[in-house]
């Protein structure tokens, strides 16, 4: 049974997404629907965690962004899948891309006005939340990005996937402590950019 916890997306057994991963990697079109199936929950709860921090009006709804994130995910080349902490690594970052193409359209739409709010994660800034515009977020993650590509990834899952800490160093295989100290770094970097 799949569930998702405050911490992060989960399964029971683990090893089945994996599995299917590489079925679907290998050839077997039926493995996406049935890894789709399997993930489904998880997908929405994240996409619902992000969509919970955005401005009320918004007109993506949970369902939405998951079957958007569902169509990129196909689009993507199946062989590269390594594993599950992959799989929702990537699914991430096509979330975050997303939510920033929309805030984008949203913005040339009011020609250059009105841009769409986030409220910061007080885990992310380290302080009380704050509000801060979704395309400053990206410019910012982008930036740090090219300087530690490690910490934008971080910032990725931990923000945007909802990973707990262990499973984002398993995504990113590293430590545990290499991972905290990345998002503590990284969290700083983005405190200060946003500023």
């Amino acid at each position: 049974m799949l569930r998702t916890t405050e911490s992060g997306p989960t399964s029971s057994p683990r090893g089945e997404i994996t599995e299917l991963l590489e079925a679907w990697g290998g050839g077997e079109r039926d493995a996406l629907d049935r890894l789709m199936a399997l993930v489904y929950d998880d997908l929405r709860a994240i996409a619902h965690r992000r969509l919970r921090l955005e401005r009320s009006d918004h007109t993506l709804d949970t369902t939405a962004i998951v079957h958007e994130a569902y169509l990129k995910l196909v689009d993507h080349e199946a062989a590269t899948w390594k594993d599950r902490a992959h799989f929702f690594a990537v699914s991430a970052r096509v979330i975050r891309n997303l939510l920033v193409d929309y805030a984008r359209e949203r913005k040339a739409a009011k020609r250059g006005g009105g841009a769409v709010l986030l409220p910061l994660d007080a885990r992310l800034a380290g302080e009380r939340p704050r509000t801060i515009e979704l395309l400053a977020l990206h410019e910012a993650l982008t930036s740090l990005g090219r300087r530690d590509a490690r910490m934008e990834r971080v910032v990725e899952c931990r923000f945007f996937g909802g990973m707990s800490m262990r499973e984002t160093a398993e995504t990113l295989g590293v430590s545990l402590s290499t991972a905290e100290r990345a998002w503590r770094r990284a969290r700083a970097h983005l405190y200060r950019a946003l500023a």
